[in-house]
């Protein structure tokens, strides 16, 4: 704000909403003390900040404690953040080192299922030999099965014409 907007804006606070407003020579002497970001008491500072808080200047006590209450109120906070933050990682950790343990189990499982099925196969290689000749021992059983039914039909019609032969 410009000088002149600073006497406006204390005019109309001023006429505004009645009290607790500062007179225009007030707010002069304060625009004195604080012209070039200097320090109210000290007089010009190498800082360019705008603050005018000096740390062993004296202040109004009530608004001393509700800084360091708001301080404290936002350290709480914060840190509540960062250890929310610290627990979802802990959690995380957590769940990353059951899952590598899980995967490990599973890993063993599948090493023990792949090395039970290579058993598996070579033992079915060496059985090879003896079923396939369990295989060639059932199509000789079915054509000796079939055999002994055409044998069977026939004796049964010898056995008939013996018979009808017998009669005559």
């Amino acid at each position: 704000m410009s000088e002149g907007e600073h006497t406006a804006a204390a005019t109309d606070n001023s006429h505004g909403s009645g009290g607790g407003g500062e007179s225009e020579t007030e707010i002069g002497h304060e625009e004195e003390r604080l012209s070039d970001f200097g320090s109210p008491k000290r007089g010009p500072t190498l800082s360019t900040s705008t603050s005018s808080f000096e740390a062993l200047d004296p202040h109004d006590p009530n608004l001393s404690h509700l800084a360091t209450l708001m301080f404290s109120h936002t350290s709480n906070y914060l840190q509540g953040e960062l250890s929310a933050v610290l627990e979802d990682y802990t959690l995380l950790e957590q769940m990353n080192k059951a899952t590598i343990a899980k995967y490990s189990d599973m890993q063993q499982i599948a090493g023990s299922v792949g090395r039970a099925l290579k058993e598996l196969n070579e033992k079915y290689e060496a059985l090879r030999p003896y079923l396939d000749q369990i295989d060639q021992i059932e199509d000789s059983v079915n054509k000796l099965e079939t055999a002994a039914y055409k044998l069977d039909a026939y004796s049964k019609r010898l056995e008939a014409k013996f018979k009808s032969l017998e009669k005559k």
